[in-house]
């Protein structure tokens, strides 16, 4: 598991650096992630979403699911039998 953080600018900040404020995302690797960085992906948590993102590509693009959504989401996955 990944202790790292990573940090954004809020949008309600300027490019003058005024009245900026940062927030931090704790990203955590799926335990189902091999040792070899092939198959990873990092989820995110937070209070109202859930983040997620391809490990290999950490500035890429993410998802994010409320949590409803996101406990029905591995609900269904983990009923689903793995090949």
């Amino acid at each position: 598991m990944s202790n790292e953080s990573a940090w954004f600018t809020s949008s309600y900040s300027n490019a003058e650096g005024g009245a900026c404020v940062e927030v931090a995302l704790s990203w955590s690797k799926s335990s189902h992630s091999g040792n070899y960085d092939a198959q990873c992906v990092e989820v995110a948590a937070c209070p109202t979403t859930v983040h997620v993102r391809d490990s290999k590509d950490k500035a890429g693009p993410q998802l994010a699911f409320g949590p409803d959504a996101w406990a029905a989401f591995v609900a269904f996955a983990g009923a689903q039998s793995v090949a």
